[in-house]
């Protein structure tokens, strides 16, 4: 997608050979991410030049496509990122080391030497009760 020439303020997008794509789709989802998706037309990505350096195999049903990250999908953080920095920070630091001495271990001791690693019952009201 850095090859491409992608226009904020206006919703266009060209290809590396100064092609018009057209717009597929705006709050395209993926991995709690949202996109902008654009798509080359086939018969410019057909006869394109760059074709070898820009797609795997030829075009045969649709042209190139490419797709960029929204401005309010780049602001927010996954779960993933949130919990990096909270544990990154020096508070973060002091409460996990705390987890690892207090909770860790019983967890451990359940699990080695009650032999409890697993559940024998289905269903959630009977594991809640287990």
């Amino acid at each position: 997608s850095d090859d491409f020439h992608y226009d904020e303020a206006t919703q266009t997008c060209r290809c590396p050979a100064g092609n018009e794509m057209w717009r597929s789709g705006i709050n395209v989802k993926s991995y709690n991410q949202e996109y902008t998706r654009f798509c080359g037309y086939l018969k410019d990505c057909k006869v394109c030049p760059l074709q070898q350096q820009c797609m795997r195999k030829p075009p045969i049903k649709t042209g190139r496509q490419v797709q960029f990250k929204n401005d309010e999908s780049r602001k927010k953080l996954s779960y993933i990122d949130k919990m990096k920095v909270k544990i990154d920070s020096p508070m973060g630091r002091r409460h996990y080391s705390k987890r690892l001495g207090c909770i860790e271990p019983v967890f451990g001791n359940i699990m080695v030497n009650k032999g409890m690693n697993k559940l024998t019952l289905r269903g959630q009201t009977k594991v809640n009760a287990q």
